[in-house]
This record gives C-alpha cells, sequence and structure tokens, in this order.
C-alpha cells in the first residue's frame, strides 16, 4: 500500500491566494462580488494546488448539482445500433461538456424501467432532463412533470402522459395535448421541445420524386405512434393528396423494418417507381429489396431517405438521396435551451421559467445522390 497525499482544501486555496475562505468560496461556485484581481489570485491558487470542488459542498452552495440526466425511451439494442442516437449524443455531449456538466444517460427499456427513470429524477439528482424518442403511450411526459424536473424534449409533443392511454390516438385533439405536455415540464414556462420540419422535409423529397416523373410513389413510414414519423406522413400525403393507400406501408426506422415494408410494397403495387422511406436505416433496407427483385435504382424506383446521417446515406448502393436535418445540433439546441431555462431559474425571483420559447423547430434541407 502506499501512501495517499491528502487532498487540498479549500482553506488551502484561501491561504494561498491570500484571501478569506468566503472569498475562495465565492470563487470556486461562481458567485459575484469578488474583485477581478481576486478571481485571478484564486483560480491561480486552484490550479497549482489541484484543488478540486467538493462537490456535495458545492450543491448547497450553488443549489445545482452539474448533472443532467438524458432519457431515451428505447431499448438499448435500439440506440446502440442506430447512428441517429449517437449523433444527438455527440451534439449533448459537447454542449454539456463545454459548460462543464455532466451527462447521466438512461434507457427505458419496459414498464418497470419508467418507474426506475422516475424515481431517478425526483430524487434530485440532476439538475434537469433532456428527453427524446418518445411514443404515443409513453408514460415519461407524467412522471417528469410529477418529478417537477426542468426538461427539454427531443421532438414535436404530442403524447399522453400514461393517465388516458385508453384513448384512441387519431382522436387526440393535438393543440390539448400539446398544452397539457407544456404544463407538466417542468413547470412555469411551458414545454420546451427541438425538432426538425418534419413535415416539410417529406414535401420537399415527395415533390422531387413527381418532378423526375414518378406518378406511384411509395411511402415507409416510421412508427406511427412517434410525431416525426406522424409528420412524414403527413408531408406525404399534402403531395400526393390522392395516393392509393397500398403505396403507404407503417415501419419501425430500422433496416429490418425498411426491408419488410419494400416487400409488402413490391407484392401490392410491382408497378411502383419511387420510394420515399422516413429514415435513412429503412431506405437502407429497401434498397436491398429492390436490388434481390432485379430492379435499378434509380432507373426503375427511385429512392430518398430522411436523416442525411453519412455514416448510411454515403455507403449505400447506390448513395442516398435524402432529407437532411442537423441532429448533432439538435442534440446541441436541447442542452443549450435546457441549460439556459436552469440559469434563467437560478437568477428569476421565484424560480419560474417565464419568457423562453415553447418550441425551436429546424429546417431540412434535400441532398441530392444518385438514388434519386
Amino acid at each position: 500500500m502506499t501512501d495517499t497525499a491528502p487532498r487540498p482544501t479549500l482553506e488551502a486555496v484561501a491561504a494561498r491566494a491570500g484571501v478569506s475562505r468566503a472569498t475562495a468560496s465565492r470563487v470556486v461556485n461562481g458567485g459575484d462580488g469578488v474583485r477581478e484581481p481576486l478571481v485571478e489570485r484564486v483560480r491561480r491558487a486552484v490550479d497549482e494546488l489541484g484543488y478540486v470542488p467538493n462537490q456535495a459542498a458545492r450543491s448547497l452552495v450553488t443549489r445545482r448539482h452539474d448533472a443532467v440526466a438524458v432519457v431515451i425511451a428505447e431499448p438499448e439494442t435500439r440506440v446502440f445500433a442506430d447512428p441517429f442516437f449517437a449523433l444527438q449524443l455527440r451534439g449533448i455531449s459537447k454542449e454539456l461538456t463545454a459548460h462543464d456538466n455532466q451527462l447521466v444517460l438512461l434507457l427505458t427499456e419496459g414498464r418497470d424501467d419508467h418507474a426506475r427513470v422516475g424515481r431517478y429524477l425526483a430524487g434530485g439528482h440532476v439538475d434537469g432532463a433532456l428527453v427524446f424518442s418518445l411514443h404515443l403511450d409513453d408514460p415519461l411526459p407524467g412522471l417528469i412533470r410529477r418529478a417537477g424536473v426542468p426538461t427539454v424534449f427531443g421532438g414535436r409533443p404530442d403524447w399522453s402522459d400514461g393517465e388516458d392511454g385508453d384513448r384512441d390516438p387519431a382522436a387526440r385533439d393535438t393543440d390539448a395535448a400539446d398544452r397539457g405536455a407544456c404544463e407538466g415540464a417542468g413547470g412555469g414556462g411551458g414545454v420546451m421541445y427541438v425538432d426538425s420540419d418534419n413535415r416539410d422535409g417529406a414535401r420537399t423529397a415527395v415533390r422531387h420524386l413527381v418532378g423526375l416523373g414518378r406518378t406511384r410513389v411509395a411511402h415507409i413510414t416510421g412508427p406511427l405512434d412517434q410525431t416525426s414519423a406522424a409528420d412524414r406522413l403527413d408531408g406525404f400525403r399534402d403531395v400526393r393528396v390522392d395516393a392509393d393507400p397500398r403505396l403507404v406501408e407503417e415501419s419501425d426506422f430500422t433496416p429490418a423494418g425498411g426491408e419488410r415494408a419494400m416487400r409488402e410494397l413490391l407484392d401490392r403495387r410491382p408497378d411502383l417507381n419511387a420510394v420515399f422511406a422516413a429514415n435513412d436505416l429503412s431506405a437502407a433496407g429497401a434498397l436491398r429489396v429492390l436490388r434481390e427483385r432485379g430492379l435499378r435504382v434509380p432507373q426503375d424506383v427511385a429512392v430518398i431517405g430522411f436523416d442525411d446521417m453519412l455514416p448510411v446515406a454515403d455507403q449505400t448502393d447506390p448513395p442516398l438521396t435524402t432529407v437532411r436535418q442537423d441532429i448533432e445540433e439538435m442534440g446541441r439546441l436541447m442542452a443549450r435551451l435546457l441549460l439556459s431555462r436552469l440559469d434563467h431559474r437560478a437568477t428569476s425571483a421565484h424560480g419560474a421559467d417565464t419568457g423562453t420559447p415553447a418550441g425551436v423547430i429546424l429546417p431540412t434541407t434535400l441532398i441530392r445522390r444518385a438514388s434519386a
């Protein structure tokens, strides 16, 4: 065994800097009211001694844990297989790291995990939460509301809080659902969310296919209990108002789902000549089936995806024309909005979340490659 050197204390920092312990504490914990020369002396002493603040003690002063929960409402097998989540987590991590905050990753596999996540958030371990990939009947928004944790959602909110799960989703009033979610997202200023313009992106994709002279355009959707997939289906229908219902097949945002959906579509409508897939992974699966059936892309069937995830879109055969959404920027913006909200709560008289935007919608862009 070797002796361990004692950890430098705040008192040692204060003595090295020639200031009082209270002054050293204010500097270390980000407080105001200390003259700049003293701030520099304290910071220099911290560096020289290698002082690391005690987080528990610091939390008592700042009422912040400098930790944010990232809740992904998907099983780990999906999260670690889909590059979408890696890109969004990279954006979140970059922003939190830049502000010296820790990322705590929470995944949900089933109802027991929902309860576990709810207990964790209510336990005061984190300052706020970033939540995405929610499904319509997901109980997480209700659990978050009861936990009272400031939250930013990834995706336009249109979900139940688990208390009205027996209702028909098709009968749900979107505005009412939005208002309900707003009232439960950490209190005070309404829900904050970041999303892409999924509907307009889908319209752009389908208009491009129509502009190529494709008259029998099929759509492979994502899971329609998620707003991104529902919005992309709406965008498809905006352009193809009278589309044959047999040209639409629901899928699940996975390559295997794209393969299955493409087979179903070809069996029903072998004369289709274009496909808009709701994400790049589904499009990759569709391309494999088209190749198996001896159909040339784009000569026989043009294909467009959605996301522009470069590990996927530029490595398909042929390279994939797709709708680009800036996934990493979405993650970064979610984190930025949450940190801003936390700062506002800390400085406002009553801790209320007032004056914050309800939601941010990022534009999309069509990226043309060889598939369409």
